[in-house]
């Protein structure tokens, strides 16, 4: 893949609970030097390290932190203002330092896009922005879920695999895994039929706005996933 001259590139991947968006980003953001922002992760940082009372107010808005724990403990989505929000400052950050951006769980919605494709096509261009949608069952995102861990550090995700499966720490920084509380089968039917309702939309949406949009099939092996992804993005 070669880089613009001008711009780098801005590479959203998207897809449902468990698709594996998270692990390709990562690889991605890898291989290009690129910065991953993954936004359930960060957001989810963010929100868990503030204070009781703590807020931030956007539009004439106060979002509490506490609430916004409690709309991601039932498996919801937070408000599309509030991830732009956080989403705008980064994007804005890596442009000026000309870097690279592979983002993961985000936009979620059409309300969300609407503001996320002029801010990218102003920051990049859109020559240099594709989406790629990874697409697996509701049966696989669901056994997914139940299986996979997460680094208590860093809160990247760890696949289940038959060389992972008796891991207890992280291969990358050695701290613990621990499963997430989101991951419980009961929420993340709750988070796959918000997919198919408010985000799958967003595919279509990306499309008539002159986006490039590649649907990769997700339930490949990584490395098969990874493979389709580097040929969908030349």
């Amino acid at each position: 893949m070669k880089r613009s001259k001008s711009k780098p590139k801005a590479i959203i991947v998207l897809g449902s609970p468990g698709s594996g968006k998270g692990t390709q980003a990562e690889l991605l953001a890898n291989k290009f030097g690129f910065f991953q922002w993954e936004t359930s992760s960060i957001i989810g940082r963010i929100i868990d390290e503030a204070k009781k009372g703590e807020f931030v107010e956007i539009e004439g808005g106060k979002y509490f932190f506490e609430k916004q724990r409690e709309i991601r403990r039932k498996g919801l989505l937070w408000d599309g203002r509030f991830v732009f929000y956080f989403t705008k400052k980064k994007l804005e950050e890596l442009a000026k330092e000309g870097k690279g951006v592979v983002i993961s769980g985000s936009p979620r919605n059409t309300v969300e896009a609407e503001r996320l494709i002029p801010l990218l096509k102003k920051l990049y261009e859109k020559k240099n922005i594709v989406m790629l949608a990874l697409t697996v069952s509701p049966e696989a995102a669901i056994w997914r879920n139940a299986h996979r861990r997460e680094c208590e550090l860093t809160t990247h995700s760890i696949l289940y695999t038959k060389e992972t499966e008796k891991l207890t720490k992280c291969p990358l920084d050695g701290s613990r895994l621990m499963r997430r509380k989101d991951d419980d089968p009961k929420v993340v039917k709750t988070r796959l039929k918000r997919y198919q309702e408010e985000t799958f939309p967003v595919l279509e949406f990306f499309r008539k706005k002159g986006i490039r949009v590649r649907k990769i099939n997700g339930e490949q092996s990584v490395a098969g996933v990874f493979k389709d992804i580097l040929k969908a993005i030349r």
